[in-house]
């Protein structure tokens, strides 16, 4: 069984009198932190973006005297260093996200996930802000796509920085985490309208599986790896998994209508089976805390005569001969499945016959 991580149990005093700086702070992840941060005692937050239409909504939505805003771009670092001045603690969303997007402009991927990063973690070292969490993805473990690459990249670039901090202020570390249920362009939404549109439900692969977890669990873990992490760590959340067709069928039943048609499409360019948040040589050296995996960061230097001519660990050795993936955690039924939806305000509504609308 998942261990489950309360909101209360989180320490949001490390955040006192402190400004913190959210890159790509108007997606999901950034209005579900600033919510968390807003009910606190920090002394400012930063939203940094390339977007003003949604900072825009976002000012109007919250205007709370704490939020300040920073038009600007993760591929532009002249307003990087603007917007890390007197900086405390970074926590880096920014990304290219959408697989058919990065899959046709590949290089578009490059840009924002692998030198955007780089320039964000420059610019942070250079402000000496003392913690920066670089946020993940499930799609960077044995990436078959160009946005998991570029993903699978950016964590390279993220242990990399942190290999050279030892005597700095300066702690990076790293997150990884599954789709967010409900957040934007995920599946579930588009499930909703289509039944609402008296349309089918299209589905890729009624078998296809998938790590289910909550906007809080995701702000829960990178608040989580905040407070623990340690330079080049990355931490990855044990989260329940469910198949496509379970999914479905959950939020038809919630809907009051259990017999509404699904249409199978077939698996789209770029798409797994299942995903994998540990590959198995990660899982090796992973640290189990419980309710979340710490993968220490790869501490070795360029003096490779230790670690090729005489090796380190034979894999074979490790009590761990699989990765860690949506087809082999705790997988949810129907019901299980119902139980999870019914934590989001999203699904909530649509019980309730009211219209719904995702949060950017």
């Amino acid at each position: 069984m998942v261990k489950e991580i309360h909101q209360g149990s989180l320490n949001m005093q490390d955040f006192d009198g402190k400004t913190v700086l959210i890159t790509g702070g108007t997606g999901s992840f950034g209005s579900a932190v600033l919510k968390r941060f807003l009910a606190s005692d920090v002394r400012e937050i930063r939203v940094f973006s390339r977007d003003e239409k949604k900072q825009d909504d976002m000012r109007k939505r919250f205007a709370h005297h704490k939020v300040k805003f920073f038009l600007g771009d993760v591929r532009d670092p002249a307003s990087l260093t603007t917007a890390m001045r007197g900086v405390d603690y970074v926590f880096h969303a920014a990304a290219l996200k959408q697989v058919p997007s990065c899959e046709f402009h590949p290089m578009e991927a490059v840009k924002t996930n692998v030198l955007g990063t780089d320039n964000v973690l420059r610019a942070a070292i250079d402000a000496g802000v003392r913690r920066v969490v670089c946020l993940s993805t499930d799609k960077a473990v044995y990436p078959i796509n160009a946005m998991g690459i570029s993903k699978a990249m950016m964590e390279k670039v993220m242990v990399a920085a942190s290999r050279g901090l030892d005597g700095t202020s300066t702690v990076i570390c790293g997150t990884r985490y599954g789709n967010v249920m409900a957040s934007r362009g995920s599946v579930i939404p588009l499930f909703v309208d289509q039944v609402l549109a008296g349309q089918p439900i299209t589905i890729t692969d009624p078998g296809m599986t998938r790590f289910m977890m909550t906007l809080d669990d995701a702000v829960d873990l990178v608040l989580y790896a905040f407070m623990h992490g340690q330079n080049g760590d990355i931490f990855v959340q044990k989260a329940p998994a469910a198949t496509v067709r379970v999914l479905a069928q959950a939020i038809l039943e919630m809907m009051g209508r259990p017999d509404h048609p699904v249409l199978e499409i077939g698996t789209r360019h770029g798409e797994k089976l299942y995903e994998a948040l540990l590959g198995r040589e990660e899982l090796a050296y992973a640290i189990d805390l419980g309710a979340y995996y710490r993968v220490p960061m790869d501490s070795r230097d360029l003096n490779y005569a230790k670690y090729v001519e005489q090796g380190e660990r034979r894999l074979t050795q490790s009590n761990h001969d699989d990765d860690y993936n949506s087809h082999n955690t705790l997988r949810l039924d129907v019901q299980g499945m119902k139980e999870l939806l019914m934590k989001l305000e999203f699904m909530r509504r649509i019980v309730r016959g009211e219209s719904a609308v995702v949060e950017d």
